[in-house]
C-alpha cells in the first residue's frame, strides 16, 4: 500500500520519476522534510490538488500583500506547499499526468506573482518579464520532451524553482532592509537562469540526437 511507502522506496521513485536524478546533499534533505510532511498530510486525507491549490492561493495572496515581510511570509508557505504536492502524490501512489499539468499551471502562475512582486520592490520590467520567459521555456522544454515519449531530463540547474524562490526571498529582506543592490542581483540571477536555460536545452538536445540514431 501507498500508505506505507518507507523513506528509502519514496526517494527512490522521487528520482525515478525525475530522470534518476541524484539524491544526495540539499536534495537529500529536502525529500527527508517532504516525506514526512506527506505522511502527515496522507494521515489528514489532504490530496495532492488540494495542496497545489493551496500554494498557488498564497502565490497570489502575495500580489495583494501591503508589506514586503508579508510578501516574504506568503512566498515561504506558497513554496512549502509548492514542494510537497509532489511528495504526497509519490507517497499516495496518485502520479498521474493531470495532476502533473494542474502543478505545472499553478507554478507559472506562481512565479508570475512572484516576479510582480519583484517588480513592484525596484526590478526592472524588462528583467522580471525575460525571468519568466526563460524559466517557462525552460519548464515547457522539459514537459515537451515529456509528452514526446522521453523520460525526464536528469539535469539539475543553478536555477530550479527553489533557487528562484530564494532569489526573490533574498529580494524582499534587502527592500525590507532599505540595502542596496536589488536591481544588480537581478542581473546577475537573470544571467543564471539564461545559462541553466542553455544547459536543459543542451542536454534536450542531446537526448534526441541520440534518439533519432
Amino acid at each position: 500500500m501507498a500508505a506505507k511507502m518507507k523513506e528509502r522506496d519514496f526517494k527512490k521513485r522521487w528520482s525515478e520519476l525525475h530522470g534518476d536524478a541524484d539524491v544526495m546533499g540539499i536534495v537529500d534533505a529536502w525529500l527527508s522534510i517532504s516525506y514526512q510532511a506527506a505522511r502527515i498530510c496522507s494521515a489528514l486525507r489532504i490530496s495532492p490538488n488540494v495542496l497545489t491549490l493551496l500554494g498557488l492561493g498564497t502565490a497570489v495572496a502575495m500580489v495583494f500583500t501591503q508589506n514586503s515581510l508579508g510578501g516574504l511570509l506568503c512566498l515561504v508557505i506558497s513554496l512549502f506547499f509548492d514542494g510537497i504536492d509532489g511528495s504526497v502524490a509519490i507517497y499516495q501512489g496518485h502520479e498521474n499526468p493531470m495532476g502533473g499539468l494542474y502543478d505545472s499551471v499553478a507554478d507559472r502562475i506562481s512565479e508570475a506573482c512572484w516576479l510582480y512582486i519583484g517588480y513592484r520592490i525596484g526590478i526592472p520590467a524588462w528583467v522580471v518579464l525575460s525571468m519568466w520567459t526563460i524559466a517557462t521555456v525552460q519548464e515547457y522544454a522539459r514537459a515537451r520532451l515529456a509528452s514526446l515519449g522521453h523520460s525526464e531530463i536528469g539535469v539539475v540547474t543553478p536555477t530550479e524553482r527553489p533557487v528562484r524562490a530564494s532569489f526573490m526571498a533574498i529580494e524582499l529582506v534587502l527592500f525590507s532592509l532599505a540595502l542596496p543592490g536589488i536591481e544588480i542581483l537581478s542581473y546577475l540571477f537573470l544571467a543564471l537562469l539564461l545559462y541553466s536555460f542553455l544547459k536543459v536545452m543542451r542536454a534536450a538536445y542531446r537526448m534526441l540526437d541520440k534518439a533519432s540514431l
